[in-house]
């Protein structure tokens, strides 16, 4: 891991904390506490995992949002990111600064459970496929293949899988009723990802339209 990226996850560390105690205008927010002691241990135990196991992988994780070889589509779904930081705001006023929801405990308690259920599910799949870049796009130079183990062997995509239950998770613990409002939103987007990557993996990636054949849910078993 270089001092690049070590700058790099340093800023998104904080750049996530500024917004939702900037935002709720307090530091004396419980919930936003435990949700950024989760996502460091949670993002640490990751990237030192991947820094030993999977240093390529770490390096395309690291990548900006636009990459040599992208798909043109995802490079406009990266507008999402936009949607997911402006998500963190609301939550902050929503939940602290206006004071508007009111979470029960259990509820609260519940998306602290997700959350760490989520950074699981998504070091499973890192631990299976070394070719889980953030952006969509075929690599070539790193002998790309079909992965068909692991949770892959339940869903086509499991990482969407772990980041969806720990988005639920977010204003859950965070104690946002609009934040989950906003959920669908950001959810509506993810299916349309998940066609722009398959037609990709599919053009460009043999072997991955059997794999699909196989495998019947893209996201939820039994469900889609």
């Amino acid at each position: 891991m270089t001092w690049a990226d070590s700058v790099k996850a340093v800023f998104w560390i904080v750049s996530i904390g500024a917004l939702l105690f900037l935002s709720a205008g307090t530091l004396d927010w419980r919930g936003a506490w435990i949700f950024m002691v989760e996502f460091v241990i949670g993002g640490l135990a990751v990237t030192l995992w991947l820094a030993w196991r999977d240093p390529g992988l770490l390096k395309e994780r690291m990548g900006g949002p636009f990459q040599k070889g992208q798909v043109f589509w995802d490079k406009v779904m990266t507008l999402i990111i936009v949607v997911w930081y402006s998500w963190l705001v609301l939550m902050g006023l929503d939940a602290k600064r206006w004071g508007l929801s009111h979470m029960p405990e259990a509820m609260s308690a519940a998306g602290a459970v997700l959350i760490p259920i989520g950074f699981f599910i998504v070091w499973l799949t890192f631990r299976e496929n070394s070719f889980a870049a953030p952006v969509i796009k075929i690599q070539e130079e790193r002998g790309q293949r079909v992965i068909s183990t692991g949770p892959y062997r339940i869903v086509r995509h499991p990482m969407y899988a772990g980041a969806t239950l720990y988005m639920i998770g977010m204003p859950l613990l965070l104690g946002s009723w609009l934040g989950l409002l906003v959920l669908p939103l950001i959810f509506g987007a993810l299916p349309v990802r998940i066609f722009i990557e398959e037609a990709a993996l599919r053009r460009g990636l043999p072997g991955y339209g059997e794999y699909a054949a196989r495998v019947r849910y893209r996201l939820v078993p039994g469900v889609w």
